[in-house]
């Protein structure tokens, strides 16, 4: 049970987390003026994001802890960052794979706007920067005085705050509990995977599975 209450606690450090960084780039965008971001910009200010994620998350992971190191729960917590990274990985390529179908639509006028509306995405630059906040999350490990500074510590300490309140503490502790099943749910079929050593496609089937589109989901 503390382990599936430590999931369901980082759950809800993510949606506020994702909260607060939601309206502090809305301030900074109207600041810009609206002015489209550059490839280099996108990940820039995504690498900033996900250092301070990581950040916090450890934080958190210390102070669930008593204020003491412990690696266990720094695998665990570890763990659940990359299975959040990846789950945005995959969403952010679902969404790019839709709008570029859509945009290739001939219909006057809604090509331009699905292609607007499609996000930034290179898998490269994707990957990079969740590997940068993972090996900066492990190696507070053994520099963790590196982990509290004034950037993450308010962050954390706005998290607690919020997470206290009556309404928006009641609505992000319920994000957080259908992160908790998301996560359960990824593991088990991990598990599962491994059991059962994959699945394996039949000879008959091979050539009708070969034929997939944009939506098809790759395991």
């Amino acid at each position: 049970m503390e382990v599936l209450n430590f999931i369901f606690r980082i759950g809800v450090i993510l949606a506020v987390y994702n909260f607060l960084w939601w309206l502090i780039m809305l301030a900074v965008n109207l600041l810009r003026g609206g002015r489209p971001k550059q490839l280099f910009e996108v990940y820039l200010i995504k690498a900033v994001r996900y250092l301070f994620l990581a950040d916090v998350v450890f934080l958190f992971t210390v102070l669930q802890a008593g204020d003491i190191l412990v690696l266990n729960d720094l695998l665990i917590a570890g763990l659940i960052l990359l299975i959040y990274f990846v789950g945005k990985i995959q969403s952010k390529q679902h969404r790019q794979s839709f709008f570029s179908v859509r945009g290739q639509a001939n219909i006057p006028g809604m090509g331009d706007l699905f292609n607007r509306l499609k996000p930034t995405f290179d898998v490269r630059y994707e990957i990079a920067v969740v590997v940068l906040a993972l090996v900066t999350f492990y190696g507070f490990y053994f520099i963790p005085e590196l982990a509290s500074n004034a950037i993450s510590n308010w962050f954390l300490d706005s998290i607690l705050n919020i997470e206290d309140t009556p309404v928006f503490g009641f609505v992000f502790k319920v994000i957080g509990f259908f992160f908790l099943v998301t996560v359960l749910m990824k593991v088990l079929g991990g598990l599962m995977t491994i059991l059962t050593g994959g699945n394996r496609v039949a000879p008959e089937q091979k050539d009708e599975d070969d034929h997939f589109d944009d939506f098809t989901e790759i395991k």
